[in-house]
């Protein structure tokens, strides 16, 4: 593509993109797609010869457009959102553009340091302890990963780095019932093997319970096992619970053992003082991980891992070659040594954009906004007399149902299950579900960029509308 054509299309794509945010509501938030449906439209090779920019954006209109969830929906209650923002798409814009590999001070002087310094920004805003100090990862998945690799080589002086594991000793790594599936995955790729993962009982609130934690290490430590890292949730991924950090910090502390703590989506909301009370006792914890780009309006992906020492991430993932020494090496931060990848892109930028163009101001504003739709959608299910609640709502996530006392257990799974899918099959709102206390619930969470009450509104009309026709089938 000639330069004189990229700023013709470029100009096109922008207008598309502008469209499209302006639009988006408009859409399906689900796409009514069976599968093999994108790919049947595919050709089995690709072109021999280069086909115009036309006819991709066409193929793109046609295929690619129709066959995607919308994340960016208003009516997007699912999961946690991935949402973005305008000044964090420019960035991205600009990211792309330059295609620089941030690997270290030499390579990006101005990405390292701008991602040293919205960390700290960050840190601060969020009542993290100034000491502590932050990169920026990829996504928790990789940041957690990382916490429990830096755990098992500080317990054993970097030995497993050097010479593998032995046979001598099995570690332990403890979390509630409902933590990430992430920390299953980290614990097999960091050969500590998932069968280490002990579970620690929850209360009423599916919050872990600090003393059955106590109990566990020393009944582990009795019995010959190693305990290595106790990971805490400041919101799980199910009901968004908050584990008692502080008593956990303080048993962590007790018996020498890293504590992580993962605020993969929750974390955003210590961005307001009234939520920072949270974090109380965390200075005895070791790392911490939040994801601005879950609900802190910038693109995926974005995660900024916290540390109380460094030195311990470094060590442990430092490779410093012949070919990547620099006579600076010991006046800067080398990211490409605080994580697994060597490569990195320039994450900071878009952290920077969506700051300066929002202020800590108006990410607080729109942050308690949503926390108030989710507290006025709380009130609406409460005072549906066939509906219950079946968590606290600390942040902005609704886990409800319909209660079906009658049908019993298996066949209310099963009725909530019908009515979720029949209201997911109409493409004007999307939810998902989790599991609590063995039944099947519905979370709807309130934290895409632009939702209203409008949107709210209008998920609850449907709500209610397939809530009456679920009923005719079960009846």
């Amino acid at each position: 593509m000639e330069k004189s054509e990229f700023r013709k299309r470029a100009h096109e794509l922008v207008d598309w993109m502008a469209d499209y945010l302006e639009q988006k509501e408009n859409y399906r938030v689900t796409p009514g797609v069976a599968p093999r449906e994108i790919i049947n439209q595919l050709p089995l090779n690709p072109p021999e010869k280069g086909e115009s920019f036309d006819q991709i954006m066409q193929d793109f209109k046609e295929i690619i457009v129709p066959g995607m969830t919308h994340w960016q929906h208003p009516a997007f209650f699912a999961y946690f959102p991935a949402n973005n923002s305008e000044p964090s798409i420019l960035a991205e814009m600009l990211m792309s553009t330059m295609g620089a590999q941030c690997m270290s001070w030499l390579t990006s002087p101005a990405a390292t340091e701008l991602e040293e310094r919205v960390c700290d920004w960050i840190r601060d805003a969020k009542g993290i302890n100034s000491s502590w100090k932050g990169c920026i990862h990829d996504t928790a998945s990789t940041a957690t990963l990382s916490a429990l690799l830096t755990a098992r080589e500080k317990a054993t002086n970097y030995e497993i780095n050097e010479n593998g594991f032995s046979k001598s000793e099995v570690f332990r790594v403890y979390s509630s019932a409902h933590v990430h599936s992430s920390i299953d995955k980290a614990l097999k790729i960091a050969g500590i093997g998932v069968a280490n993962l002990v579970r620690i009982p929850v209360d009423k609130n599916f919050a872990m319970i600090p003393d059955a934690l106590e109990q566990a290490i020393k009944e582990d430590l009795e019995n010959g096992f190693r305990p290595l890292c106790v990971i805490s949730a400041l919101g799980t991924t199910s009901s968004t619970a908050v584990d008692p950090i502080r008593e956990i910090s303080e048993i962590c502390h007790s018996f020498d053992i890293w504590h992580h703590i993962d605020a993969a989506f929750a974390g955003t909301a210590l961005l307001l003082p009234e939520y920072q009370k949270l974090i109380e006792g965390h200075e005895l914890a070791d790392s911490y991980v939040f994801n601005p780009h879950k609900w802190m309006f910038t693109n995926f992906d974005c995660t900024i891992m916290y540390l109380k020492e460094p030195r311990y991430l470094v060590n442990t993932f430092s490779m410093t070659p012949e070919y990547l020494k620099t006579s600076l090496d010991e006046e800067v931060n080398n990211y490409r040594d605080w994580g697994i990848p060597l490569g990195r892109r320039f994450r900071a930028l878009k952290l920077w954009f969506v700051i300066r163009s929002y202020g800590l101001e108006g990410i607080r504003q729109k942050l308690r906004n949503h926390i108030s739709l989710a507290r006025n959608t709380e009130k609406l299910i409460l005072g549906h007399a066939e509906l219950e609640i079946l968590a606290p709502v600390n942040f902005n996530t609704i886990c409800f149902r319909f209660s079906a006392e009658k049908l019993g257990l298996d066949e209310a799974n099963r009725f909530n299950e019908s009515w979720m899918n029949s209201v997911n099959a109409t493409g004007l709102a999307f939810f998902s579900h989790t599991k609590l206390d063995g039944k099947y619930v519905i979370r709807w969470v309130i934290g895409q960029t632009d939702v209203t009450e409008k949107h709210i509104q209008n998920a609850w009309s449907l709500l209610l509308e397939k809530l009456e026709e679920t009923k005719k089938e079960f009846s």
